[in-house]
């Protein structure tokens, strides 16, 4: 009842609208209650109109008025149809609400009647319940009853009132409601006018619409014309550039050449600089260990020293004690204070020692002064005189002048001045006017030290003196220094740095001597300009510095230019060379990309800020680094200007901060207040101030530094007179302003003045110190008192008085509503039927009070959208929130009607918030876009029909999704012979999409197929898809079903390789599937046929193409594809060219006819003779045409073809554009063998066990051809000998109309072919000529394929070549031949012979391995002696001393015919005597391959006698400390220097080991046997004997051991041997574990007597 209540002045309202009949021009007039008062549109006085008319009617033409009435109209429309609109929608609106009211109050009735229903029946109940209470005396309960009656009748007239307002209620609510109707009913025709209008503006954007398109479609084609444009321009750019490529790879190939010629020459040059270097460092090294030496004995003679230093000093601390003992009992025995005595001798002692260390640092700070002076002399004498000071060599270091100085000193002497050139002049010290002057020696020592401070290098003279003597202009020091001396007073002298005209004359000169260094860089044509050294970083800033401290930064140099470039140091600017040092070590020559460091150290002097450049000089010019210097300071800065708070309910508080950040070194105060506010500060010179700066004072005189403590005071006077004048200028205004004298006290004073606190206030921190790189949040806080913009400004301010001030503002919204709700739309986005969606609502209230809220949801939404809790409190400046659950069912759109737009499927739910006592209520509205999830699968049911077990069917399908939602589905469940892509069924679908499918079907056996395919969407929706098919088991299968052949060019091959198989070699169907279709019965197996179709005409090849395969077997097929141009094209190409040539020479015979002929006759005559040559030209005409169209048709068929068919088919291939052909060949397969069947009756195929082969066919037009040797691609070099080379040229040509870039593929590199000019590019139309070459290295028959690759396609070249081994045989057995004994510087010869077996002349050369190049190397390895003899390989033994080979062989090269023979001559000639001479002889076939190897072996003795057997007892090397000293004048026959005597030469041994073999005791085993060979060798020198005697000694005793030697003694002759033969049997007192040692002398007698000591050990084995 209230809520009806509080609507009826909305219904009163109702009750005065006027009629409508007057139409909308009385609407605009009317003031009514149903008008809107911001809709509403007043129209201006009439009055004012007529006044304003007549105003302009003087001045203006009725033609302009009439224009101004046809607009006012037009605007009086705009205005009235706008007015109609607004109308419309408030009526709509006021319809909405009082239906929803009505329908609110009749749900009110309802319920009021059903509550009189219940109080009425309870009333009954009541009654009976109390005449039954009545009738059993109990009065209490009747009593009771009798006041729920009345009660209940109270409450029943209370219902029958409130029903009775609802009514009267509920009937004005349906009479506004009628009024409502009554109103719509009168705007009905503005109401489709308005429409009209509507459409008509829709059609016109529709058409503007399509010329928007056709414009966008004009320029687009502009666009795309402009496109080609550029691309055939970018095309003729691209040739251009290619053509410059290839001059550039031209020049760059003979560039090369050059360089490789310097290169070989520098490499010597380098090699030579190497060897002189190693030489270098093996002095430098001796050098350094004879220093290491002498440091060494230094260091022991320095400790004896040191030791008797601490003796001595030990020594002389007891006489101290003991004389301080006696001292301290001198003084006890004289009564004195002993303890006191010597304290105060021990504070003198200190005192005096301080004041020498004080006179010490005088000193020292003095020599610091002068050596700085010196520094800044020497500097301006650097740079104001262009001579320089002589060599540093002839100055002595340092240290020596002052050891000198010192020496003179203590032996008396006056000490000689130093011998400082540049230091000596300058040195002006206060020796006059009463000062004391230091003498000579002092002086120069002064000057050294000085010297030696400037250069900074404690280590010694020598890099100083590198220092000094380095000249600054190369070339300025080649005259002789003169010594420059010191004027006189009275004498007028030059400035220092010269007068104007030497200073400009001496700019202008080195301005040309520094041009001249500087180069220009030009590599390519292309000059360097810009800076040539890049610096990283950009910038050396060295940033808040303290002085005192030293900083460092390294920074690399890069070299930018296009080649090698020099850098060098010039310095820093004049301001900043006390403060900056340069650490930078010339690298030298720098390549393009190389980098070098530069160590830059800065120590700060001054606290000041410092800006230059360091400058550097590199052959292409200068170029600096800039150098920044920063001290500490502040950086202060705020992070917003502007901190907007938005809207705030009044009594709310809000808080924002803003950072106030300080990016600089150094700290300051600061405070935050309201820009009203004033901040005065009074700072004036305090003594904190004035103490810092005289400690900072005390500091820089302990550094002794003059120049910085002058600027320190400047600095100080500076500020002393910057405080001094801020001083007066801040206490006047605070005396003016406050009226109050100014603070004199020493220290800072800050004063503010805060004013009211307002809705914008500062937080907690308002001031305080910011230190440096640190940050400071100051908070400020917004709570709204009343309604309303709020705006405050505030400023920060700071104690340094170099910081600016910062401003920033706040500015908020205060608002005052009690009830509300922060999102009045509440959006669910896009809703799907059936599915639960939530969303909380958030109501907030500023009422100090707590409200009931109750929460309503329209009626039609009721079944579908729910408010929980429907009724709830609200709690004082608190928030209530609210659950939205939205269901909605499929019947939604029937059930929300007009919130409902079927169309756009667009839902807006208004809802509404009642609050108690608060007359209007809060509506907010609920947003969302309800879709259908429905997926649709299109067809519905898929058949595949009979499908065999080896191939895969496809079938489409369709999927489209109906929802305005993305989904995500997927096939699931597949069974195993389904597959479906793409992406295996899975994917997601966008809304209103299509998506096409591929479903697969691939049997696994032979049966009947029934399937449901089952796509579910992602919230478990499933659609599916009924699926049919047969499975077919063919008797016959494929090894593969497709195959893609590569692009194949004209007239090429391509082969594939496939298996027909019979895979059922029995009945057995449990081993292998019986061959059927469906679920019938299994077909017989056994021999099964195939046939393969091929299309007509197809350029494919099967082979065989018809067969039986047996079971269990398979069958090779081969499918060739070669693509060809057809006969017929060929054929009318070339009738076609011709018929063109054939017009051709008609019209040339006809024009050769004499002009002056044709005028003579007559017109009739003309024309006869011209019908007559034309009737006779298309005769002959047309017969040659039909000669050359039979001899087209033949032509196919004869060898060779005809000149003009050959012609068209190459103009055909030149101009043939490629093609792509896919063929599917079906294989029938049929029971049964192919020869059994009789005559020509054809096999009973079946056609649901075809098989289908694919083959994708792709032709391509040949880039390159061959145009040599009739196009032939085979190249064979017939027959070739090993190690010789065959040459063939192959002439290829690019018939394609662009530049082909060719790649070669890799022959065998161990094979025989090789391709000698390759090339990389090959241009358009152009033709190269290839060299191939064959050089077989071994009887071979050689077959490779070169495969020419480009872009467009591959050509293939077969080469092919036979190897005729080149075979030779040798006389020499075993391949070793032994000269024998040679008598020393003698020599011997043998011959051997070479045979050619082959049939091809064969080229040979002799080589020797002692004279081999690589034999200088392999000597430098260990001796074959120290090595194991597995690992010698070394087959060069000794040689002659001379260093001629010991071995020589005739003729050293040569070519052998087939078959002929050639005989060698190998000569030996040793020089001295050894029994280990070898070489290695090789026979070297065409200077490639070895043929024969032969080892040459040889032995020399000084004598003519010789003993060979035994075990060797030394190595195959012989000792260089044996070598005699070989004199080549000597003559043969002289005896060698030395003793003769056999008395004096010592026997030489030889060990002869004899191993008795016993395997059984019982039989007796054969003698161990050794030999002995006794030689002579044949000589030419006269000697006095001519054999040569042998005995042996001990012969007895020998054999009394076992031995037996035959003969003991003998003689040999010359050139002869003979043999001692050795035998042992164990004699019986042989002990066997025990070998046997027994010797005996063997002596030799011929030309001398030499004696051999034999060792004999004989032992006893009993295994092999």
């Amino acid at each position: 009842m209230e809520e009806g209540a509080r609507l009826s002045p909305e219904v009163e309202r109702l009750d005065h609208v006027p009629p409508l009949g007057g139409g909308a021009t009385g609407l605009l007039t009317k003031n009514d209650g149903l008008e809107d008062p911001e809709s509403r549109v007043e129209a201006p006085p009439r009055g004012a109109k007529g006044r304003a008319d007549s105003g302009d009617r003087g001045p203006r033409s009725a033609q302009k008025a009439g224009a101004d009435q046809r607009e006012q109209a037009a605007a009086q429309g705009h205005i009235q149809a706008s007015w109609l609109r607004k109308e419309l929608s408030r009526l709509d609106k006021l319809r909405a609400d009082q239906e929803l009211f009505i329908q609110k109050t009749r749900e009110e009735l309802h319920a009021c009647c059903q509550r009189m229903d219940a109080i009425a029946k309870q009333q009954e109940h009541v009654a009976a319940e109390a005449a039954a209470e009545r009738e059993a005396n109990n009065t209490a309960a009747a009593g009771r009853l009798q006041a729920v009656s009345r009660r209940l009748c109270t409450e029943l007239q209370d219902e029958r009132d409130l029903q009775s307002k609802i009514r009267a209620v509920l009937r004005e609510s349906e009479s506004a409601l009628w009024h409502i109707e009554i109103q719509e009913g009168q705007l009905e025709a503005a109401r489709t006018c308005a429409l009209e209008e509507a459409e008509a503006a829709w059609r016109r954007r529709q058409v503007q619409a399509a010329e928007r398109l056709r414009k966008e479609a004009d320029a687009q084609g502009r666009a795309e014309r402009n496109r080609l444009l550029r691309t055939r321009h970018a095309l003729r750019l691209r040739k251009e550039h290619g053509l410059r490529h290839q001059k550039l790879q031209e020049d760059a190939r003979k560039s090369h050449r050059t360089a490789v010629q310097f290169l070989k020459a520098s490499l010597g040059r380098v090699r030579e600089q190497e060897r002189e270097q190693e030489l270098q460092a093996r002095e430098h090294l001796r050098r350094r260990m004879d220093a290491v030496l002498a440091l060494k004995n230094s260091i022991a003679a320095n400790r004896e020293t040191l030791r008797k230093f601490q003796a001595w000093g030990q020594a002389k601390a007891v006489l101290a004690e003991q004389k301080a003992q006696a001292e301290k009992q001198a003084i006890l025995a004289q009564g004195g204070d002993a303890f006191k005595r010597l304290l105060h001798q021990h504070r003198r002692q200190e005192l005096e020692a301080q004041s020498r260390a004080f006179e010490e640092q005088q000193k020292l700070r003095k020599q610091e002064i002068v050596s700085r002076i010196l520094k800044e002399a020497a500097e301006e004498d650097r740079k104001g005189r262009p001579r320089s000071p002589p060599k540093a060599a002839a100055r002595p270091a340092l240290r020596d002048r002052t050891w000198d100085y010192l020496a003179d000193l203590s032996e008396g002497r006056a000490p000689a001045a130093p011998c400082c050139p540049v230091s000596q002049p300058r040195v002006r010290l206060p020796s006059r006017k009463g000062a004391v002057a230091p003498g000579p020696g002092l002086s120069g020592l002064v000057e050294g030290v000085s010297s030696g401070s400037f250069h900074g290098d404690p280590r010694g003279a020598g890099q100083e003196d590198k220092t000094l003597a380095e000249p600054e202009i190369p070339g300025l020091w080649n005259e002789d220094y003169e010594l420059h001396q010191v004027p006189e007073e009275g004498v007028d002298r030059k400035p220092v740095g010269g007068t104007k005209m030497d200073k400009d004359i001496l700019a202008r000169t080195m301005a040309r001597l520094r041009s001249g260094v500087t180069h220009k860089q030009v590599v390519s044509g292309r000059e360097f300009k810009g800076c040539p050294f890049n610096s990283k970083p950009k910038v050396i800033h060295f940033k808040d510095f303290d002085v005192g401290k030293v900083y460092k930064k390294k920074m690399t140099l890069t070299n930018a230019t296009y080649t090698i470039n020099y850098c060098r140091l010039e310095g820093v600017d004049e301001h900043l060379r006390d403060f900056i040092h340069i650490d930078f070590d010339p690298p030298g020559p720098m390549s393009a990309g190389m980098s070098c460091e530069v160590l830059v150290t800065f120590k700060p002097m001054i606290n000041r800020d410092l800006e230059g450049s360091i400058s550097f000089r590199a052959q292409t010019g200068r170029f600096a680094v800039p150098l920044k210097c920063s001290i500490k300071q502040c950086s202060l800065s705020l992070d917003k200007e502007l901190i907007d708070f938005g809207s705030y309910v009044v009594g709310e508080t809000a808080s924002r901060s803003v950072t106030l950040t300080n990016t600089g070194g150094l700290g300051t105060r600061f405070r935050v207040l309201p820009a009203s506010e004033s901040c005065e500060i009074d700072i004036s010179p305090s003594v904190l101030k004035l103490s810092s700066i005289f400690t900072d004072e005390d500091k820089f005189c302990e550094k002794g530094t003059s120049s910085v403590w002058e600027q320190q005071l400047e600095v100080m006077s500076s500020q002393w007179d910057v405080l001094s004048q801020k001083e007066p200028d801040q206490g006047r205004p605070r005396e003016e302003d406050e009226g109050r004298p100014a603070e004199s006290e020493g220290v800072a004073a800050i004063t503010f003045s805060n004013g009211e606190q307002g809705e914008i206030s500062l937080g907690d921190v308002t001031e305080g110190e910011i230190g440096p790189f640190s940050s400071v949040k100051v908070p400020i806080t917004f709570s709204p008192v009343t309604p309303g913009a709020v705006q405050a400004k505030f400023k920060v301010m700071f104690k340094n008085r170099q910081c600016p001030t910062l401003h920033f503002e706040v500015i908020g919204v205060a608002i005052d509503v009690p009830v509300w709700v922060p999102k009045p739309d509440v959006d669910l986005k896009i809703c799907m039927y059936d599915r639960l969606y939530q969303d909380s609502i958030l109501v907030h209230t500023r009422s100090k009070a707590a409200l009931r809220l109750k929460f309503e949801v329209c009626k039609e939404l009721r079944g579908h959208m729910e408010l929980l809790p429907e009724t709830g409190y609200i709690q004082a400046l608190s928030s209530f929130s609210v659950q939205l659950k939205f269901l909605p069912r499929h019947s939604l759109p029937e059930d929300a009607g007009q919130y409902f737009d079927k169309e756009s499927r667009v839902l807006e739910a208004p809802m509404v918030i009642r609050v108690a006592d608060q007359i209007r209520p809060v509506e907010f509205t609920v947003h969302a876009i309800v879709t259908t999830s429905d997926l649709e699968l299109s067809p519905s049911e898929v058949d595949f029909g009979y499908c065999t077990v080896y191939e895969a069917v496809r079938a489409p399908i369709s999927l489209y999704n109906h929802s305005l939602l993305p989904q995500e589905f997927g096939f699931v469940g597949l069974p195993k012979c389904v597959d479906i892509q793409p992406n295996d069924g899975f994917g997601t679908i966008l809304p209103l999409e299509t998506l096409e499918f591929d479903l697969i079907f691939q049997p696994t056996r032979a049966k009947a197929y029934s399937f449901e395919l089952v796509c579910k969407s992602e919230i478990n929706r499933r659609f599916k898809l009924t699926c049919r098919a047969v499975g077919v088991q063919p008797p016959l299968q494929l090894s593969h079903h497709q195959v893609k052949f590569a692009a194949t060019s004209l007239y090429d091959t391509s082969v594939a390789t496939l298996y027909v198989t019979n895979p059922h070699p029995g009945a057995n169907s449990r081993t292998h599937p019986a061959p059927g279709a469906g679920s019938g019965d299994a077909r017989p197996t056994g021999p099964t046929s195939f046939e393969f179709l091929l299309p007509p005409g197809s350029p494919i090849t099967i082979s065989p193409s018809v067969g039986t395969v047996l079971p269990g077997k398979r069958c090779l097929v081969q499918v060739a594809f070669r693509p060809v141009l057809s006969s017929e094209l060929i054929r009318q190409h070339a009738i076609q060219a011709l018929t063109k040539d054939g017009e051709i020479k008609l019209l040339r015979k006809d024009t050769a006819t004499p002009r002056r002929d044709l005028r003579r006759q007559s017109l009739a005559v003309q024309r006869g003779q011209y019908r007559d040559r034309l009737f006779r030209a298309s005769t002959s005409l047309a017969l040659e045409l039909q000669k050359q169209d039979l001899k087209f048709r033949w032509a196919p068929r004869r060898l060779p073809r005809s000149y003009e068919y050959e012609v068209a088919r190459a103009a055909l291939t030149r101009s043939f554009q490629g093609q792509f052909d896919k063929f599917v060949v079906p294989c029938v397969v049929a029971s049964g063998d192919v020869q059994d069947r009789k005559g020509s009756e054809p096999l009973s195929f079946s056609p649901h066990n075809t098989l289908y082969l694919e083959l994708w066919c792709p032709a391509v037009a040949p880039s390159i051809i061959v145009t040599s040797d009739k196009g032939k691609t085979v190249s064979n070099f017939g027959e070739v000998a090993v190690g010789h080379r065959g040459i063939k040229k192959v002439s290829i040509q690019n018939i394609t109309s662009e530049d082909l870039a060719m790649d070669f593929s890799v022959l065998n590199p161990n094979g025989p072919f090789v391709l000698l000019n390759p090339i990389s590019r090959l241009p358009a139309g152009e033709t190269h000529v290839l060299v191939l070459s064959f050089s077989p290295r071994e009887s071979m028959l050689a077959q490779e394929t070169l495969d020419i690759i480009t872009k467009r396609g591959t050509l293939s070249l077969t080469l092919m070549g036979t190897g005729v081994a080149s075979m030779i045989t040798c006389s020499i057995q075993g391949d070793v031949l032994h000269m024998g004994y040679v008598i020393a510087r003698e020599s011997v010869s043998s011959t051997f012979q070479l045979q050619n077996n082959s049939s091809l002349p064969i080229k040979f050369s002799m080589r020797l391995d002692s004279l081999s190049s690589t034999r200088h190397e392999d000597r430098q390895q260990l001796p074959r002696f120290l090595t194991s003899a597995t690992q010698r390989t070394d087959v060069v033994g000794t040689q002659n001393h001379s260093g001629q080979s010991v071995f020589s062989v005739v003729p050293v090269e040569g070519i052998l015919d087939p078959g002929a023979v050639q005989d060698f001559t190998v000569t030996f000639s040793p020089d001295h005597e050894s029994l280990y001479f070898s070489d290695r002889l090789q026979v070297v076939l065409f200077e490639k391959k070895v043929s024969q190897q032969i080892l040459l072996k040889g032995a020399a003795r000084e004598h003519m006698m010789f003993v060979e057997g035994g075990d060797p007892l030394d190595v195959p090397v012989e000792s260089l400390t044996g070598i005699p000293a070989w004199d080549p004048e000597r003559r043969e026959g002289e005896p060698q220097p030395g003793p003769t005597s056999p008395e004096a030469e010592e026997p030489k041994p030889i060990l002869v080991t004899l191993d008795h073999l016993q395997l059984d005791a019982d039989t007796p085993a054969p003698p161990a046997t050794r030999e002995l060979q006794v030689g002579c060798i044949r000589t030419t020198q006269l000697s006095p004997k001519k054999t040569v005697e042998f005995s042996l000694d001990s012969v007895a005793a020998l054999q009394h051991k076992g031995f037996t030697l035959d003969p003991p003694r003998g003689t040999v002759e010359r050139g002869q041997t003979k043999t001692i033969s050795i035998s042992w049997v164990p004699p019986a007192d042989f002990d066997p574990d025990r070998p046997l040692l027994v010797s005996a002398l063997l002596q030799l007698r011929g030309d001398v007597k030499e004696t051999y000591k034999v060792f004999f050990i004989a032992q006893v084995l009993t295994g092999p």
